[in-house]
């Protein structure tokens, strides 16, 4: 899971939706409705925000994150 993100990260040159539909890509393959639960979100509610067709709130996104067991972090870009 973890590497399938960090890969579509850095493909997604910035496009939110792109992620997204990463997040959604991930999260069907482990079952959106426990992801759902787990993120305190409703199961149609995670369909629509991780669809790809448009850019969910940071804070769903963040939610999904946690939800799959995943963890955020940053780091400097030598470039």
């Amino acid at each position: 899971m973890a590497a399938y993100l960090e890969a579509c990260l850095e493909e997604a040159d910035g496009d939110a939706a792109f992620i997204a539909k990463a997040l959604g890509d991930i999260a069907r393959a482990k079952g959106m409705s426990q992801v759902a639960r787990d993120a305190g979100l409703s199961r149609e509610s995670l369909y629509k925000a991780l669809s790809g067709d448009r850019s969910p709130d940071f804070d769903t996104i963040l939610k999904v994150i946690g939800a799959l067991g995943l963890k955020l972090h940053a780091e400097v870009n030598p470039g």
